[in-house]
């Protein structure tokens, strides 16, 4: 089992009960107690979990994560149910479209897919995420995708590479799209949410530009709750997610979002374990 998924199972382990022990982990695991802790130690750096004496707990003692993980430490998690959901996601692009895509390490590979798939040009993409910009900027440039338009907002840049604030809000709040792809922090029962203020606010903009809009959240999501709301279940038409979303969740989002897809994540081939 590679790191990331050891880290994704610590994840689900912290937000189901609270707390893990390390010598448990070493068991469900299969692992050594320092591969263990060497795991727990990068999930609090990035501000994910804190360590305590034998293990770690939440982050914070009401479960409202205020701390924003940068975009290269993101985009690590939950890698291949974040591409598979991606490749879902495009599937429901139409030529001619005039879409809109927020920030987050899902979105940024939505884009990827986008900029290589010539059969959905024409099309629109507005956003307010650098990376995205830049991966289908790069694709505008090349030979052949005259037809791909990229209009980025302004704003003040946050850590996760997002133009947030009243100018991204003033720049959205003028435009009208098909449909908005919205990448979230956190998903339970109350709604999708941000631990930025001023990203929540933008997001919110991007909700109401819409006509339609689509959240791409992989299973790790669930349960994490950020300290602003975007958008509630009812507000959301569709819901990609993973096949490792817990069954509890699949219930709950079924009877509030539009409708919940859920992408199936391909088997990991085995390797050795990751010291």
């Amino acid at each position: 089992m590679l790191a990331p998924q050891r880290q994704d199972r610590i994840l689900a382990q912290i937000r189901a009960h609270g707390a893990v022990r390390v010598t448990d982990l070493v068991d469900q695991l299969d692992v050594s107690d320092m591969t263990v802790r060497r795991d727990i130690a990068e999930l609090a750096q990035a501000g994910l979990v804190r360590r305590v004496h034998g293990g770690a707990v939440t982050p914070d003692p009401v479960g409202r994560s205020t701390h924003e993980p940068g975009f290269e430490t993101k985009r690590t998690w939950a890698a291949a149910e974040k591409a598979a959901i991606a490749r879902a996601a495009l599937a429901t692009i139409e030529p001619g479209q005039a879409i809109a895509l927020s920030a987050g390490t899902t979105t940024h590979l939505l884009a990827e897919l986008i900029a290589a798939d010539l059969s959905l040009r024409p099309l629109t993409v507005v956003t307010n995420s650098l990376p995205v910009a830049d991966v289908l900027h790069h694709a505008a440039a090349s030979p052949g995708q005259s037809a791909l338009e990229v209009i980025l907002t302004g704003g003040v840049r946050t850590p996760s590479d997002a133009l947030v604030g009243p100018v991204a809000d003033a720049a959205i709040e003028r435009l009208r799209v098909d449909r908005v792809f919205l990448g979230v922090h956190g998903l339970d029962r109350d709604g999708a949410t941000t631990p930025n203020l001023l990203e929540a606010a933008t997001d919110q903009a991007l909700v109401a530009s819409a006509a339609r809009l689509t959240v791409l959240a992989d299973h790790t999501k669930w349960g994490v709750v950020g300290l602003a709301r975007i958008a509630s279940l009812d507000q959301i038409d569709l819901l990609l997610s993973d096949d490792g979303l817990p069954t509890d969740a699949r219930t709950a989002l079924e009877h509030t979002v539009g409708q919940l897809l859920l992408a199936t994540t391909p088997p990991t081939p085995t390797t050795p374990e990751d010291h």
